[in-house]
C-alpha cells in the first residue's frame, strides 16, 4: 500500500495529548483543519470506542470531534472477530485494557478495526520491551498481528503534511 493510499486508525491519545499539548488549537489550528480534510477524504478514522472515550471529557475536544468530518466507525462482525482474534494470539493481550482502572479500553478496537480496513494504527504509545512486564501497549499487538503502528508524526511526515508558524 502507497502511503498516499493508506487510510489511518486513529487511537484517542493522539487527539487528546495533540489538544492539551503540542497542538492546542489556538497555536495550531492548521492542525486540526489537516484532520478535517483527511477525514472528509476517508483517510483517518476512529473507532466508535475511541470517540466514546474522549467524549467522556464533555471538554472542548469533544465537541471539536461532534463536528469534525473525522469518520466514527461502528463495531461490526468483522470488527468483533478481529478483536476476538487478537485475544486468542496471545494470553498477554489481555492486558492491553486496564480494567482495574478503566483505561485503554479502546486500545484493542483501534488494533481490530486497522485489521478489519487494512489501515494503519497510529498511536502515541511506545512499544515495551520488558519481558516480565504485566502491561502490553498498542505496537505491541500490532506487532503480533501484523498491523502497521506509527506514530501521529510519522504520519504527518508519510502524508507530507508541514506546518508554519506566524506572528500576529
Amino acid at each position: 500500500m502507497s502511503f498516499d493510499q493508506a487510510r489511518y486508525c486513529i487511537d484517542a491519545n493522539v487527539l487528546i495529548q495533540a489538544w492539551q499539548k503540542y497542538y492546542s488549537p489556538k497555536l495550531c489550528p492548521s492542525y486540526w483543519e489537516v484532520l478535517n480534510k483527511l477525514g472528509a477524504q476517508g483517510r483517518l478514522f476512529i473507532p466508535a470506542e475511541v470517540s466514546k472515550e474522549i467524549k467522556k471529557g464533555q471538554d472542548q475536544l469533544a465537541a471539536w470531534l461532534e463536528s469534525s468530518n473525522i469518520v466514527v466507525r461502528p463495531i461490526t462482525g468483522p470488527v468483533t472477530q478481529n478483536w476476538s482474534a487478537i485475544l486468542a494470539k496471545d494470553p498477554k493481550h489481555q492486558f492491553l485494557v486496564d480494567n482495574t482502572k478503566g483505561r485503554s479500553l479502546a486500545d484493542p478496537w483501534v488494533i481490530a478495526h486497522a485489521m478489519t480496513e487494512s489501515a494503519v494504527v497510529v498511536t502515541k504509545e511506545e512499544k515495551l520491551t520488558a519481558a516480565n512486564s504485566d502491561r502490553i501497549k498498542i505496537p505491541n499487538v500490532c506487532e503480533a498481528m501484523n498491523v502497521r503502528c506509527i506514530t501521529d508524526f510519522e504520519m504527518l511526515e508519510e502524508l507530507g503534511i508541514k506546518f508554519s508558524c506566524t506572528v500576529e
